[in-house]
């Protein structure tokens, strides 16, 4: 890793520096907390370490940050909203590069400004915080409704495209079983199988024109959205690594997928792994009443579908990397790609069972 001091020379800050120390708990990124005094006031910055074996690409991954954070500050101005707060400020370095690259190692460093009076939540204590998360990612898609999605790069390709997944990855690793674990998840395989008509859906509906592309942010996560430390209230979004072109019906399917069930994604007894209807009417009311009237009416019509696909595709993913042998998410145990499987699995078949129901509850709200 290069000095980390030098790395901080290196960008744009303003004012003269006072301390660093390590910051947050990212798996991905490796986040420092940078402090300066700018003329009597102490401003803070956060400066990430980007990790490249994730993202392959991260010249385009910062085209994407920036060209996206810039549209953002200036509708905020336009609607009289401080830009500093309401989305990321991103710092160019000295000589007016969106990151840096070590010339020592060959590690990336970005930086932006720390979003002030704001703290994030890793769980939703009640409906009502979950409500303001939808408000937040619902309101990221009006603020870029008018955004050209196409101008953005795919930087994980196929990512949220379940039938590829399903035939370029969950099929293959059935063929190799590179773990010779095939034997003991024959169940939870027969589970995706018996999806596989479903799994090409959306993507078919995006072919034929019915579903626009959109700016999605495809990390959904409560974590990734700031509260203002006094009120509660969401202030904006956070952690756009994998901002790309996309549906908005995914973002909302994984905020479903992770935030309403009643349960951790790895919880074993399958017995407490339920869809709560509570949070799913919670979610979709905060986020229809910021973005509804954006959507055409087959978005709406299929946000319940995407929370059962999103949950889906997830599962299909663990259960993929179990039958691989553990190359992708990081494991404490060697059942703990199937356990999450088939927690996913459980939440899946309990929309099913819910679908009539999450589907009315969205008719209300449109109706309402």
């Amino acid at each position: 890793m290069a000095n980390i001091r030098e790395v901080i020379d290196i960008f744009n800050f303003k004012g003269d520096f006072v301390d660093v120390e390590e910051f947050g708990s990212g798996h991905i990124n490796k986040t420092y907390l940078v402090k300066f005094n700018n003329e009597g006031s102490e401003q803070r910055y956060i400066l990430q370490q980007l990790n490249d074996n994730v993202f392959k690409n991260i010249e385009q991954l910062m085209k994407n940050v920036f060209a996206v954070t810039s549209y953002l500050r200036s509708v905020i101005k336009k609607n009289g909203g401080d830009p500093d707060r309401e989305t990321l400020h991103y710092i160019h370095t000295k000589d007016g590069n969106e990151f840096y690259k070590s010339p020592e190692d060959n590690t990336y460093y970005r930086a932006y400004i720390f979003v002030r009076d704001s703290v994030s939540f890793n769980t939703a204590e009640n409906a009502e915080m979950f409500k303001s998360s939808g408000e937040a990612f619902g309101k990221f898609q009006r603020l870029l409704s008018d955004f050209n999605a196409e101008e953005l790069t795919e930087t994980i390709p196929h990512f949220h495209d379940t039938l590829w997944r399903y035939n370029n990855e969950f099929v293959p690793a059935l063929e190799k079983n590179a773990s010779g674990r095939l034997d003991t998840c024959k169940a939870e395989v027969d589970f995706v199988n018996k999806y596989a008509d479903e799994m090409g859906k959306l993507t078919a509906m995006t072919e034929k024109g019915e579903l626009p592309l959109r700016v999605t942010h495809n990390d959904t996560k409560l974590n990734n959205v700031m509260f203002d430390k006094d009120t509660n209230k969401c202030v904006c979004v956070i952690d756009l690594d994998t901002v790309m072109p996309g549906l908005a019906l995914y973002d909302f399917g994984d905020s479903i997928r992770f935030g309403a069930s009643t349960a951790a994604e790895d919880e074993t007894d399958l017995d407490k792994v339920e869809m709560d209807l509570d949070y799913f009417k919670a979610y979709a009311e905060g986020f229809l009443g910021e973005a509804g009237e954006y959507f055409n009416q087959a978005e709406i019509d299929n946000l319940a579908f995407a929370s059962k696909l999103m949950t889906l595709e997830c599962g299909m993913r663990f259960l993929t990397d179990y039958i691989n042998g553990d190359v992708y998410f990081r494991t404490e145990y060697p059942e703990h790609n199937l356990d999450r499987a088939r927690n996913q699995f459980k939440l899946v078949a309990d929309m099913d069972s819910k679908m009539d129901k999450m589907e009315e509850i969205i008719k209300n709200i449109q109706k309402a």
